[in-house]
């Protein structure tokens, strides 16, 4: 998201579409988030940096997903205060106290409405999240 994108002819811009990767580099087919009418929709985001997932416990995982999160909320342009709704999936269920207390870390301020399943998740993740945003245009 290094290359501030500009409006399609709908009004929607989408970030990260042509520097998206994943694991051992491999380019992802989707956008990293899509702003429209002030709603911003963050694709999920795994504790991964520099195209390999962060070691440690659920805790740093956590940590690195939501700073995922959050980078690309304010490469669009936003904050922590603008999110409405979060997506949060867990490869195990007893990970929800440590979670909880991450998710509070950043969040704690303007807590978002949430969604939180177990769900056996791709590649060596424990955590995904997502979120929608709204900034009044």
């Amino acid at each position: 998201m290094s290359n501030t994108p500009i409006p399609d002819a709908n009004g929607i811009i989408r970030y990260g579409v042509a520097g998206g990767t994943g694991q051992g580099g491999q380019h992802m087919p989707f956008a990293r988030a899509v702003q429209a009418d002030g709603w911003l929709y963050v694709s999920g985001q795994v504790p991964m940096q520099d195209g390999e997932v962060v070691d440690g416990g659920i805790t740093a995982q956590s940590r690195a997903a939501i700073g995922n999160v959050l980078q690309i909320l304010r490469e669009a342009g936003y904050g922590p205060e603008h999110v409405v709704r979060c997506g949060v999936w867990l490869d195990d269920p007893r990970d929800f106290a440590a979670f909880n207390k991450v998710f509070r870390e950043h969040f704690g301020d303007h807590p978002p409405a949430r969604a939180c399943v177990e769900s056996r998740l791709v590649i060596d993740a424990k955590v995904e999240v997502d979120c929608v945003a709204y900034k009044r245009p």
